[in-house]
């Protein structure tokens, strides 16, 4: 017997990930993904999770975490960096924001805001 149509949506529903809310910073220093994934756990004081998989992350505060993107081949810098939130958008650029602000006093790297303040 088929199921109604409202139970087989809220099962649906019920399946999907969780939203991640992003914010971008853009260092424009050329570095690897490497590189710039432990000089993030280190400037936060944290591990990299997930290392020699495709999607290695370092988690922040919580329900934050920041991943990498490298450039496509044969791209010069800058080198994005995602702050992902389960929480909000603004949660998201706050934690964006307070990396950057570390990352420049860490590094002395020349980062940017890719999102509106």
């Amino acid at each position: 017997m088929n199921q109604p149509a409202r139970d087989l949506f809220g099962a649906l529903r019920r399946r999907r990930e969780p939203v991640e809310y992003c914010a971008t910073i853009v260092v424009q220093s050329p570095v690897t993904k490497l590189d710039a994934l432990s000089i993030v756990a280190l400037a936060v004081d944290a591990a990299v999770e997930n290392q020699r998989t495709m999607r290695p992350y370092v988690p922040l505060a919580e329900g934050a975490w920041v991943e990498i993107e490298i450039p496509k081949f044969g791209e010069p810098p800058p080198l994005a960096i995602d702050v992902y939130s389960s929480v909000s958008h603004d949660h998201a650029a706050l934690q964006a924001l307070t990396l950057m602000a570390r990352l420049e006093e860490y590094t002395g790297w020349t980062i940017r805001p890719d999102f509106a303040l």
